[in-house]
Parts: C-alpha cells; sequence; structure tokens
C-alpha cells in the first residue's frame, strides 16, 4: 500500500512541555519507533504539524533588534520544514538503516484569490491585552483579532490546490525511499502575474495539505495521527462514544470542532469519498493497529474494512 500519514503535534512536543530541542528529539524518536513497521511493508510519506516551533521561530524573528523587519511566515516556515524534517529524517535513518530516507521542503500552491486573504482567522504566536496588541499591529504591519480574552496575530489560511513538489515525491517512493514533507502544511505560494511561484503571508492547514498530497500520489491510505485514541460522538459529554467505524456520509452528520477535530474528519471523508481508500483517525502510538483495524476511527465507502497485513518486527 501508499501510505500518507499526518503527525499530530503531539509527535513533537507533549501538552505542557516546552519546546526544547532535546524534548522534541526525545518526542520524535518515540514517535517514529510507532511508524516504522508501516515502512517495512509499505510505501510511506510522512507529513507533520509545525505550530509550536514555528512560533518560536516567529518570536525571535520579531525581537531581533539587527532584521529591518520580521521574517516572513513562508519563510518561516521553510525554516520549521528544514529542522523538523532533519529531526524526523536522522531518527527514522536509525530505526531503518538501510533505507533510503528523504526529507525534502516543499511549496504549497495557494489560490491568490482565495478569500480567506480578505479574512485571517488563523491564530499565531503570542498572546496580548488589545492595547499591546493594537501596537504591534500598527508597527509591524499584522493584523490581529481577540481571542477569547486576550488578542493575538491571525494571518490567512487559504485552501490549498497541490504540493508543487508531488512529481519529486512520487519518484522517490518509486524508488522505495521514505518521505518527510509537507511541512506545517507546505510552504504555501501563488503564481504571480507572470506565472512565477512566490511566497506568501498564510500557514495552510497541515492535515488538507497531507489530503490534498494524498489523493495526488493515488495514496491507499491516509492516517491521521493524533493525541486521542478516537473520533467520539457528544465528546466532553455523559453521552461521549468512541466511533471505530464508520462513512464519510455519517461523519459529516455529526459535529466535531472546528479547532481541533472537525478539519481532520473533513480531510479523512473527502479523501475517503475522492480515492475510495480508507481513512484512519487515531493515536500516533496505534499507527500499526490503526491500519490494521484494531484502533482508531477508519472511514471507508462502506464502512467495511479488510486490513492489509502489517510486519511488527
Amino acid at each position: 500500500m501508499r501510505i500518507v500519514v499526518a503527525l499530530g503535534g503531539n509527535a513533537l512536543l507533549k501538552r505542557g512541555q516546552r519546546p526544547d530541542n532535546d524534548v522534541q528529539e526525545a518526542n520524535v524518536a518515540l514517535s517514529v519507533r510507532a511508524l516504522a513497521p508501516l515502512a517495512l511493508d509499505h510505501e510511506l510519506v510522512v507529513t507533520h504539524g509545525n505550530g509550536p516551533q514555528v512560533g518560536v521561530l516567529a518570536l525571535e524573528s520579531a525581537l531581533d533588534p539587527n532584521l529591518t523587519r520580521s521574517y516572513p511566515f513562508d519563510v518561516l516556515g521553510a525554516q520549521t520544514q528544514g529542522m523538523i524534517g532533519y529531526w524526523l529524517l536522522q531518527a527514522l535513518q536509525n530505526e531503518l538503516p538501510g533505507r533510503q530516507i528523504a526529507a525534502i521542503i516543499n511549496q504549497t500552491l495557494v489560490s491568490a484569490a482565495d478569500p480567506a486573504f480578505a479574512d485571517p482567522t488563523k491564530f499565531i504566536g503570542e498572546i496580548y491585552d488589545e492595547a499591546r496588541a493594537r501596537v504591534l499591529a500598527k508597527e509591524r504591519g499584522w493584523t490581529v483579532k481577540p481571542d477569547g480574552p486576550h488578542w493575538r496575530r491571525v494571518v490567512a489560511s487559504p485552501e490549498p490546490r497541490r504540493v508543487v513538489e508531488t512529481r519529486l515525491i512520487r519518484l522517490m517512493l518509486a524508488n522505495g525511499a521514505v518521505v518527510v514533507c509537507a511541512g506545517g502544511g507546505g510552504v504555501p505560494v501563488v503564481r504571480n502575474k507572470l506565472g512565477r511561484l512566490e511566497g506568501v503571508e498564510a500557514v495552510v492547514d497541515k492535515d488538507r495539505t497531507a489530503l490534498v498530497l494524498a489523493e495526488a500520489l493515488d495514496a491507499d491510505a491516509l492516517l491521521i495521527l493524533t493525541d486521542v485514541a478516537n473520533v467520539f460522538r457528544n465528546f466532553g459529554t455523559p453521552q461521549q462514544e468512541a466511533i471505530t467505524r464508520s462513512t464519510p456520509d455519517a461523519m459529516r452528520d455529526g459535529e466535531f470542532p472546528a479547532g481541533s477535530m472537525g478539519p481532520k474528519v473533513e480531510a479523512a471523508c473527502r479523501f475517503v469519498e475522492v480515492t475510495g481508500g480508507m481513512a484512519g483517525i487515531g493515536s500516533l502510538e496505534d499507527a500499526v493497529a490503526i491500519l490494521a483495524g484494531t484502533a482508531g476511527t477508519i472511514l471507508t465507502p462502506t464502512g467495511d474494512y479488510s486490513p492489509p497485513g502489517v510486519s511488527n518486527q
């Protein structure tokens, strides 16, 4: 099978942990041990988030007195792809000796006419009181909005259209490589009036990019791995119930939080609808078990699933 895995933030940082280098490297090593068995039997593409990491770099850039202006978010996104890609590259090489591993920086094409640019909604970075937020917005050209009792910077989150380097990823897979790519949703780019690519101030949803990439690669399965074992109906209520098997139609009848599980469910539904393949949502530690059909929430066109053989060596 050809499998695209979308790693959640817990692959790098657990809740409450500081974003120190050694902490994240240790977490990556544990995450890769959960993923490595998939690569023994299948073609594997690994994507990942970058929320805390890009926040750290953005703050460092904003406070650097040697800069005329902060680095833009497309550049910061590329920096995090290199950093996290290095951690994953090395951990996969150590876990899969002799296997070819590639970690590449990707651009994700979005439309310059996407309505998201007119109404930025993606919260990033530190929290401020309203007065400080408005001062920073004026000084740095930011858009700021209230986030509960606080104020934060917001940037656009346009829909991904295509991972620009899809053909290169396909070529590497065909030659037996495990590929780490599309980190943080990919570096957002548009085509200008001359048809040339240029970066834009935006953050692309990582699960949506994983979906677009999985479709373009003709993947058989999309695994969205997070820090919960299943998708739940009526989450956080006495009627909470784990969903183990479902279909896109049935999932669309449910209500899932827009800021957390909602985008994951939507990406899984769209993948199944477009490809007829299998999408799984669940715990990172259960990656092999999800593909085997014994853990997580599994979506297929009919709700039935016949798992492939997966090595546990």
